[in-house]
């Protein structure tokens, strides 16, 4: 029995020369629709809107085939008479670029400089400079981990708990910089997880064993407070809890890092030291065109729906 045959997936040059093949009539009106709007930058819901106008004149047949993807996954479009170039995101993380010329019906596919460099002759018309001032970011990147699958699109944050706890788990001496963190992390100059008591991993794994053994003998209602002149001398600063039974969910989160980090154990870890301290609400409400009206009862005093909580 032969195997079944995988066909590849045509590339978005090779949808719209399909269809400017099959439905030259329609496409062609629809990218001269784009064309006579003039010069300039059209959103996805322009796009699309085009074509519905364009359909209402006859042009069903773009609706029915491949080239409703391409416009359906159209990030934006520049217009430049007599060419529409348009960016294409078919799927998380990768992206086309396509230029038609109308008049010809030349259909090219642009590379990232390309496309970026007739984007910029809105503004600054064609230009054969060669000294066009370039910023390189990639040194700055090269040592930060960057997801190869689509899914991690969304989930930073658990991707790099992903990748940190491998590097932990492969190699024990990355647990430094982790030491090194609770050491030096610090608010308005007062140490919050480590004072300088504790100076290497081995002692700091001694000192949360005595912590957890001193911690279960107490009432889970147990003030800090009451505990905090003996976890100082330990090493153990206030950042850990306000009360003993969650200091003792924080000790055992580290004491879990520390034999055998998993992503999920370091993401809840991170996420309980305490790094936000001050919220600070912008509200624009009533604020232009208008005066002396923030917060006033006509305006509904609507802060939480109108305004922006930054964590500083």
């Amino acid at each position: 029995m032969a195997a079944p045959k995988l066909d590849r997936t045509p590339s978005i040059r090779e949808r719209v020369e399909d269809t400017l093949h099959a439905h030259r009539n329609e496409l062609v009106a629809l990218l001269s629709k784009y064309v006579s709007k003039g010069k300039g930058i059209l959103q996805p819901h322009r796009i699309l809107d085009t074509l519905d106008e364009v359909q209402v004149s006859g042009g069903s047949a773009l609706a029915e085939g491949p080239f409703l993807d391409v416009l359906r996954s159209s990030q934006e479009a520049i217009v430049l008479p007599p060419f529409v170039a348009i960016a294409v995101r078919p799927r998380p993380g990768v992206w086309e670029y396509v230029r038609v010329n109308v008049h010809e019906l030349n259909v090219e596919q642009l590379s990232v400089s390309e496309y970026l460099r007739f984007k910029e002759e809105l503004v600054d018309g064609q230009h054969n400079n060669p000294y066009v001032l370039e910023l390189d970011f990639e040194p700055f990147t090269a040592l930060i981990p960057r997801p190869s699958r689509s899914s991690s699109i969304g989930n930073g944050v658990q991707f790099l708990n992903r990748h940190l706890s491998s590097i932990l788990f492969r190699n024990r001496d990355c647990l430094e910089p982790l030491l090194d963190f609770l050491r030096e992390h610090r608010h308005k100059g007062h140490v919050m997880m480590l004072n300088d008591r504790i100076q290497s991993v081995g002692r700091l794994q001694s000192v949360l064993t005595k912590a957890e053994e001193n911690l279960s003998k107490l009432p889970a209602e147990t003030p800090y407070s009451q505990f905090a002149n003996q976890f100082q001398e330990w090493g153990l600063e206030k950042g850990w809890g306000d009360t003993a039974e969650h200091v003792l969910e924080m000790i055992h989160l580290l004491l879990d890092i520390l034999q055998a980090p998993d992503p999920s154990t370091l993401e809840t870890f991170l996420g309980r030291i305490p790094m936000i301290f001050n919220v600070v609400i912008v509200s624009p409400h009533g604020y232009f065109g208008q005066a002396n009206v923030l917060g006033m009862p006509d305006t509904g005093g609507q802060v939480p729906n109108n305004g922006m909580a930054i964590n500083v």
